[in-house]
């Protein structure tokens, strides 16, 4: 079925908590950003809405909050690179160290132990967010191979099923990116664009069993975070409820972002800790194949920027 330890990853969980406590810290944050924009929002459209009829007042309570999440969603658009680099790169950072038996600080001597090597390997936080961004169409490219490949098997139902094959493909391979990201830390290298090439080299070569243990682990998170939602609409309906006027959306969506916090705080660096355990295993000992890396070449642009990055770092001035 799959072929990572569940109760390893829970132990490197307990190991990491400084860094699950900072994660649960900023996904939290960021929810509760929302809800009180949201809410100030919708205030502020019942204050204007005492200008007009009940349908004005409604009206001016959506937009009010809709600008209010607007805003926010702005906001967090715009430090997505920061978030990358300090939270996700950094607990990432921690986990190969452990896996690979290394010793780590205690408490938040962690986080600063993470934040300088992921300085070292990668530099600016602008770097790293280019980097996976290249990661992530490349990434794109071999699923869409896969689903080149799926296409033309003789299976039943196959063609009418795609849409709902794509869909769940694009959610599977969400993980991948942080695992190519942790080659590039684990491999030791300063040279962040050769190591993220190699990684991907590899993954591509091994993409049947990454994509397989990525699948089980798809249906595992955004199953809990389903359960999460359903658990928390009730109570989040309640709370908007509590609002002037009640925006009547505004359970579903609380209770959505909830659900999400909890899935990106707890049970996304869960999942990349078995997706961790399994790249580990799969490629210790390997080589880039020279095939795969001709076949990424010519499927993805991605890969062929991030091939002349690694070629233009390596031309002589």
């Amino acid at each position: 079925m799959w072929d990572f330890s569940i109760g390893q990853s829970i132990g490197l969980m307990m190991r990491t908590l400084p860094f699950v406590a900072l994660r649960a810290a900023v996904y939290f944050g960021i929810t509760l950003a929302y809800m009180l924009a949201t809410g100030v929002g919708v205030g502020a459209g019942w204050g204007v809405g005492a200008f007009g009829d009940d349908d004005f007042r409604a009206q001016s309570m959506a937009w009010g909050g809709l600008i209010g999440f607007g805003i926010t969603g702005a906001v967090m658009y715009w430090i997505r690179e920061y978030i990358l680099y300090i939270v996700k790169a950094g607990h990432i950072a921690v986990l190969v160290e452990l896996i690979d038996g290394k010793p780590l600080p205690e408490g938040r001597g962690q986080i600063a132990h993470a934040a300088a090597v992921v300085k070292d390997r990668f530099g600016q936080a602008s770097v790293l967010f280019a980097l996976d961004q290249l990661v992530k169409g490349v990434i794109r490219a071999v699923t869409g191979l896969v689903r080149g490949i799926l296409g033309i098997l003789p299976i039943p139902y196959v063609k009418q099923l795609m849409g709902v094959v794509q869909a769940f493909l694009r959610v599977a391979v969400g993980f991948v990116d942080e695992i190519i990201l942790a080659h590039a830390i684990r491999s030791g290298s300063t040279d962040a664009w050769g190591s993220v090439r190699e990684a991907l080299v590899l993954y591509g070569q091994n993409w049947k069993v990454m994509l397989r243990n990525a699948a089980w682990l798809t249906l595992f998170t955004y199953g809990l975070a389903a359960l999460v939602f359903l658990v928390m609409l009730t109570p989040a309906a309640a709370l908007v409820y509590a609002l002037p006027g009640a925006w009547s959306a505004g359970g579903f969506v609380l209770a959505l972002l909830f659900a999400w916090s909890v899935k990106a705080a707890f049970l996304e660096p869960f999942a990349v800790a078995c997706l961790l355990q399994v790249w580990v295993r799969t490629v210790d000992g390997q080589q880039p194949d020279p095939e795969w890396d001709a076949r990424l070449d010519k499927m993805s642009l991605h890969f062929r920027k991030l091939k002349e990055r690694v070629t233009g770092a390596m031309r002589p001035v």
